[in-house]
């Protein structure tokens, strides 16, 4: 049954005679398949993985399972396409594969260090100290936008917009207006902030590890990302009033024991990565991981001295009762739970997009594109485009391929790209993880119309930091 279902396959993909006969031949010279079954499969295959990526929120069906098998899907018509006679498939595959691997390995560290900070509770205690401050409505619109731009260069977007928001769903109870220009300006602000830092987004990450950034070049786009967010946050404060919240009820969060030395150590991680890459010409995981190796043997430090701090008068204000009269099975700090709980269908679904825009670049659909968009459009015109397409399409799988092109780009050019695409999700509440996240948590007061109602706001800091850039950085284009 299997060798027929191949058989039938095989047939259905060789359907041209010449790329038969191209593959047969043992030639080792790349076939164009952009007019071939094979590129027409593989391009409806990749539309219909997306489409169930984009209708996540309403199928309930995690992105990364349409991307996987529509990955593995792709490659099994490249290779049935060469007739099983030629290497350059697997030799494809395992280059795409080693590129997912850095980046994957690279994310689970840092997930796991923002895990360790969540369960320290180093984030609640920052929500209940912006929460009895008695700061009023607008300033606590512009406090939680300034540190989401802050803190999402360490953090990931998404996790420092589902950070703030919890703070304005808090403060805003029923104000429907507040919490839903709060919580546009929350995402503007996070997905500005990653844009100027090499580890602030996955797009950022793998523009600095594929070489062609230097970690400090980034960081010339630090006042571009600022007006990015500035500019509508400006225009949208006038509408939040500067009343006071609802009277806030709860006690302030302690942090747990070893909090502030795990942030520590997060930072030196980072420090450490950036060392490997820079001074040491190593890939940058070497360091991220050497960092993991710390926080492991700092972790079986908070375990074996949890009896003894007990002792001298710790105790864990989260810690129940049945867990106290249990300490001995998780005691303090686990590092394989931190582990554990990474953002797994965010890993997963990387993999599924680098192996899908993989095949199809290796089919020759990339090639296609770079020709239209940076040799008839011109690189800027290009790479502004490419920030417009990431309101609508993921950013991940649009930097991906654009680094799989590979354009001949100044490094001004470079930084433009990665400025776009990091900060074009912003346009609409679907263009970034971090707007698909507070739809669901501020249900019923953020929406993708409420959002839209404020894209012409937003826009105006999209241009407004790419000329910005174009004017500050000159030097560089």
């Amino acid at each position: 049954m299997v060798r027929l279902l191949l058989s039938g396959l095989l047939v259905f993909f060789l359907g041209i005679p010449e790329l038969t006969w191209a593959a047969s031949t043992g030639s080792e010279s790349r076939l164009d398949l952009t007019q071939h079954t094979v590129g027409y499969f593989a391009l409806l295959i990749f539309i219909c993985a997306y489409v169930l990526v984009v209708l996540e929120e309403y199928t309930h069906l995690r992105k990364s399972k349409p991307v996987i098998l529509a990955a593995g899907l792709i490659w099994i018509g490249i290779a049935l396409a060469y007739g099983g006679g030629s290497d350059l498939p697997a030799q494809a595959a395992r280059h795409n594969l080693l590129d997912y691997a850095e980046l994957f390995l690279f994310l689970l560290v840092a997930m796991t260090y923002v895990n360790a900070l969540e369960e320290r509770r180093i984030f609640d205690a920052l929500r209940s100290w912006l929460l009895h401050k008695g700061f009023n409505l607008r300033q606590i619109f512009w406090l939680t936008g300034v540190m989401a731009f802050f803190i999402s260069p360490i953090a990931d977007n998404m996790t420092t917009a589902l950070l703030m928001c919890a703070v304005i769903l808090a403060v805003g109870r029923d104000n429907h207006a507040f919490i839903a220009v709060s919580c546009i300006n929350i995402v503007i602000a996070a997905n500005a902030g990653g844009a100027f830092s090499p580890f602030g987004d996955i797009t950022t990450l793998m523009v600095w590890q594929k070489g062609v950034v230097e970690f400090w070049e980034f960081f010339a786009l630090f006042i571009p990302s600022v007006l990015n967010w500035f500019i509508p946050a400006l225009i949208m404060s006038f509408t939040v009033p500067q009343s006071a919240p609802q009277t806030i009820d709860s006690r302030p969060v302690p942090v747990k024991r070893g909090a502030f030395a795990i942030l520590a150590l997060f930072i030196f991680t980072i420090a450490l990565a950036v060392t490997f890459h820079n001074s040491l010409h190593l890939p940058p995981v070497l360091g991220m991981f050497t960092g993991l190796a710390l926080l492991q043997l700092y972790g079986y430090y908070l375990k074996k001295t949890y009896h003894q701090a007990r002792n001298r008068g710790y105790v864990d204000p989260f810690e129940s009762v049945m867990s106290q009269a249990h300490t001995h099975t998780k005691a303090g700090f686990d590092i394989f739970d931190k582990i554990a709980r990474s953002e797994w269908d965010t890993l997963l679904f990387f993999y599924g997009v680098v192996m899908c825009v993989g095949g199809l670049g290796f089919i020759g659909y990339l090639e296609l594109a770079s020709n239209l968009l940076y040799g008839q459009l011109g690189a800027t015109y290009a790479n502004i485009a490419i920030g417009l397409l990431s309101s609508v399409v993921d950013n991940i799988p649009v930097m991906f391929a654009v680094l799989t092109m590979n354009p001949d780009m100044s490094v001004g050019q470079w930084l433009l790209v990665t400025l776009t695409a990091g900060v074009g999700g912003s346009l609409l509440s679907i263009g970034s993880a971090a707007g698909v996240a507070l739809m669901g948590q501020a249900r019923g007061h953020y929406t993708f119309m409420s959002h839209l109602k404020w894209t012409p706001v937003i826009a105006l800091g999209y241009f407004g930091s790419i000329g910005a850039h174009m004017l500050i950085n000159r030097s560089l284009f």
